[in-house]
């Protein structure tokens, strides 16, 4: 289908900044659907406490909960280990588990644990380690985390820190963001998918990455650019960002993993799952966050090739970005995020088919198996595995609130029940490492507390959405949609970027951020300038000067000088 700019009937896209989709009216809370969701939603308190409760007391302040043994395991050293100062020196870990839970205390309610948890992370937590961290796991988890919370406690309306917050998680998500920064020096500005967070890029780090890890930084390094003033972080994520979309096939797919260095795609098969997923989500929630047109563009070119290439009926298999032609004809617990995304842009009828069968495979197995081999219609022999992943649970949400179809509520219950049966344990919830014989894996990860149970407690409460305007990361953590944020075209762009053009009675700036006008190029009349043409010059490749990157621009006729491509999306002589 062609996509709307209405964004669908609801006005879908912007489903988390209309205060109208989550009033609930008279006959909703009459119905006796009300006392199922109020029921529900203490049944998810429930198993969110468990599970936090576990953590803190078995695991804390290590990253994530072993719940089989009643242990704890530093899953960032394979990210990492973000260690903590005060503690001592064989310690390893971030308390990741516990930036992961922020937001939803929070949402729960639980302002006065959400309180404590600031005070801790503020007096202990330190990124000056020798570490080794996975850029993108880092940028989603921890950075978001951070900037989410910071949001959340500044926030004078849910009142949750009483005077001793002084901008702490803001300060330690900006350190963390100026060590991610030497990540994006490269050739091509694709950032390294690892980096030590002490000494940079270390010798003979690998330059294989995936369109993920270097295409879903914007929304967290966006924020961080946004809360700070820095132009930075939100700079070298959006030329990661631009860099990648030129790097698209003539089908404007892109493939799985490629070298920052060379800027040539590795793995050319791709599809909506693993390595590539949150590419098409971070273009999509950038434009409702950032307002800039630029993203739109670009999710809409891509969602159409998805729905051209990859869609066979209700699902989606993965394909040669090259030529289009299918290659691996299989479903990925991953994929199940899908449905929410086109959501958001309206495509409800999409959405639900592909969630109906994500949902009859989730009732096959109890979970969702890592890999299922559509055309097999079996099991991967290896990846049988189920990690309490969140995604069934957030489409589940978004058509919910799409719809108000009671149906969604059974599903949402269904996935409880199911979690509770085979994934509860004393010591917290176990990962599902065999789906055929439902035997548990000794794991908790951190986003069973950021996404699983925060999906399924605004299922059935999302009374903490009402008269809020909420976008979540792909990690679940919510980031305010502000008008302040929408880029505008400015009226300047730097100083030094303007040109003077005489007019009859005073001399005016002007600039080709302020005219959108090609300096060899006549301005219009009132400024008394004629048309002048030089051999030097080289036209901008687009008629209205907009770039998605340097190669884009051409040559300025007046200086001769190269012009580059800005962050506001416009051809320019922007560096001197």
């Amino acid at each position: 289908m062609m996509l709307s700019r209405n964004y669908g009937t609801c006005h879908i896209l912007f489903l988390l900044a209309s205060s109208t989709l989550f009033a609930p009216c008279i006959s909703q809370l009459d119905s006796p659907w009300a006392a199922k969701k109020r029921h529900m939603r203490e049944e998810v308190r429930k198993m969110f406490y468990h599970a936090y409760e576990n953590y803190m007391k078995h695991a804390f302040p290590h990253d994530e909960l072993k719940p089989l043994t009643k242990s704890f395991t530093d899953s960032l050293s394979e990210l990492g280990n973000l260690k903590l100062e005060h503690l001592p020196n064989n310690y390893n870990g971030s308390a990741l588990s516990l930036i992961e839970s922020l937001s939803s205390l929070v949402i729960m309610g639980n302002n006065t644990e959400f309180e404590r948890a600031v005070r801790w992370l503020s007096e202990n937590l330190t990124f000056n380690v020798d570490a080794r961290i996975n850029l993108f796991e880092c940028n989603i988890r921890v950075l978001g985390g951070l900037i989410s919370a910071h949001i959340l406690a500044t926030d004078s309306t849910n009142r949750l820190v009483q005077g001793s917050y002084k901008n702490q998680l803001l300060n330690l998500a900006e350190d963390l963001g100026r060590r991610f920064l030497p990540a994006f020096a490269t050739p091509t500005g694709l950032p390294y998918a690892w980096i030590n967070l002490k000494y940079g890029v270390i010798e003979n780090e690998t330059t294989e990455t995936s369109t993920s890890g270097c295409g879903s930084l914007i929304l967290e390094m966006g924020a961080l650019s946004r809360l700070t003033g820095d132009p930075r972080y939100e700079s070298a994520a959006l030329r990661a960002l631009r860099k990648l979309w030129s790097m698209r096939s003539s089908l404007n797919l892109l493939g799985t993993t490629l070298d920052v260095t060379t800027g040539e795609w590795i793995e050319y098969s791709s599809g909506i799952g693993a390595g590539v997923d949150s590419f098409y989500e971070y273009l999509c929630k950038a434009y409702i966050l950032f307002g800039k047109e630029d993203y739109w563009r670009m999710f809409q070119s891509a969602y159409l090739a998805v729905q051209k290439y990859f869609r066979h009926g209700p699902w989606y298999h993965e394909a040669d970005m090259r030529t289009g032609k299918a290659t691996y004809w299989q479903l990925t617990s991953l994929q199940a995020f899908w449905p929410g995304l086109q959501v958001l842009v309206g495509d409800i009828a999409a959405a639900n088919s592909s969630h109906r069968e994500f949902v009859n495979v989730w009732k096959k197995y109890g979970v969702i198996p890592e890999r299922y081999l559509l055309d097999h219609q079996m099991l991967h022999p290896t990846e049988k595995y189920y990690p309490l992943r969140p995604e069934l649970a957030e489409s589940t949400f978004y058509l919910y609130q799409a719809t108000k179809d009671p149906w969604y509520i059974q599903v949402g219950e269904s996935i409880v029940n199911s979690l509770n049966s085979y994934t509860k344990v004393e010591g917290g919830f176990a990962s599902v490492r065999d789906v055929t014989t439902m035997q548990l894996e000794d794991h908790q990860h951190s986003f069973f507390l950021a996404e699983t149970c925060k999906y399924l407690y605004l299922l059935f409460d999302d009374s903490f959405l009402v008269d809020r305007n909420y976008i979540f990361t792909t990690e679940g953590h919510p980031l305010p949609i502000l008008s302040s944020w929408h880029e505008k075209l400015p009226e300047t762009y730097i100083p030094t970027n303007w040109t003077y053009a005489k007019g009859e009675q005073q001399t005016r700036r002007a600039s080709a951020m302020s005219r959108q006008v090609c300096p060899a190029m006549a301005l219009k009349s009132g400024y008394g300038v004629q048309p002048m043409e030089s051999a030097c010059h080289i036209p901008d490749t687009r008629a209205d000067h907009r770039c998605f990157g340097d190669e884009e621009c051409g040559v300025d006729s007046t200086t001769c000088r190269r012009r580059s491509c800005s962050m506001a999306g416009y051809c320019g002589l922007w560096i001197l």
